[in-house]
């Protein structure tokens, strides 16, 4: 779980404008840095079978957020896979 401190440190690094708290490079990020962390937490717990669901659950929102970011503007899509470093 991110904390307060973390969540709006992300918000200002891929914000597109002041207040942007809920667009899609905001909430792919954010999904991302969880993904991350329950990443690492299941390495270390490999039965933990209730946070696998919920990764996998984290990874098809933010493939839909995504899909939807290339649908509207592959530029953006574009950004925001280099910016938080995923390959497609």
């Amino acid at each position: 779980m991110l904390t307060q401190q973390e969540k709006e440190k992300i918000i200002k690094k891929y914000e597109l404008h002041k207040e942007d708290t809920g667009s899609p490079e905001v909430q792919i990020a954010l999904f991302t840095e969880e993904i991350t962390r329950l990443i690492l937490h299941l390495k270390k717990h490999k039965k933990d079978v209730h946070s696998k669901r919920g990764l996998l659950k984290m990874v098809a929102k933010r493939r839909t957020l995504l899909n939807y970011v290339k649908k509207e503007s592959t530029r953006r899509y574009n950004n925001i896979l280099k910016k938080i470093g995923l390959k497609k």
